[in-house]
């Protein structure tokens, strides 16, 4: 696993050139958001301890596989770690899979394995963990949400973007990596947080597939417009 610092606080960790996740740095240790594949938890101490200090929380951007997959391990191995993930996440990890009725009623797309590892608390958008505020951003899953640190202006999006081929809003095909938006349930909403998250105006972008980037607001506007293009010209198509 590839550990890579940008600006004061963030670490990126690259599992399989194009996996990541991710420690915040606070006063009292790390914020680890998500928790990677499988098999990922003994990479993730590691390199911790490379950086002389303790993983605190754990906190999920939302529920499928590549996020929350070692979860349970890394759990078991750091019992005194605070585990926090939103109320709807916590669904899905228990193999609840059904939709809201306020929810739009598209079919769910990637993988979201059962945990058992429970919750500290539950977040909430508005609330804090350590310095990251808590931002809604459904639509690659109905439960994502993003992390924003006010100190810098990093915002940790999930799989709202991806970089990995290109900037692009979740649910836009990138060829070199499809995979984010195969595993995508709702365009329109993706699409919507997308714009919601572009409004924070982050200094730097950290997405779950592919490089950080510093001073991404141009980017997203071009990924936010080639999104809505695509999806206009299939409305026109129907």
């Amino acid at each position: 696993m590839q550990a890579t610092q940008h600006g004061q606080y963030l670490i990126q960790l690259t599992r399989w050139w194009v996996f990541n996740c991710y420690f915040v740095r606070e006063e009292d240790g790390l914020t680890l958001i998500d928790s990677g594949l499988p098999g990922s938890a003994k990479a993730i101490m590691t390199a911790a301890a490379s950086l002389a200090a303790p993983i605190r929380r754990i906190a999920l951007t939302h529920a499928h596989g590549d996020h929350v997959g070692s979860l349970d391990a890394l759990a078991a191995a750091l019992p005194k770690v605070e585990i926090l993930f939103t109320a709807r996440t916590a669904r899905f990890l228990a193999g609840d899979l059904s939709l809201d009725a306020d929810e739009p009623q598209a079919k769910l797309r990637g993988s979201f394995p059962r945990r058992q590892t429970q919750a500290s608390r539950y977040l909430q958008p508005g609330e804090r963990v350590g310095s990251l505020e808590v931002i809604a951003a459904p639509g690659h899953s109905p439960d994502q949400v993003a992390f924003f640190d006010r100190r810098d202006g990093t915002l940790i999006a999930g799989d709202a973007f991806q970089s990995q081929g290109g900037l692009a809003v979740a649910g836009t095909v990138r060829w070199l990596f499809p995979l984010p938006a195969m595993a995508t349930w709702h365009k329109d909403l993706a699409l919507q947080s997308a714009r919601d998250l572009r409004q924070l105006n982050p200094s730097r972008l950290a997405v779950g597939h592919g490089s950080v980037i510093e001073q991404p607001q141009a980017m997203m506007d071009e990924a936010i417009g080639t999104a809505a293009r695509g999806q206009a010209k299939s409305v026109a198509l129907v």
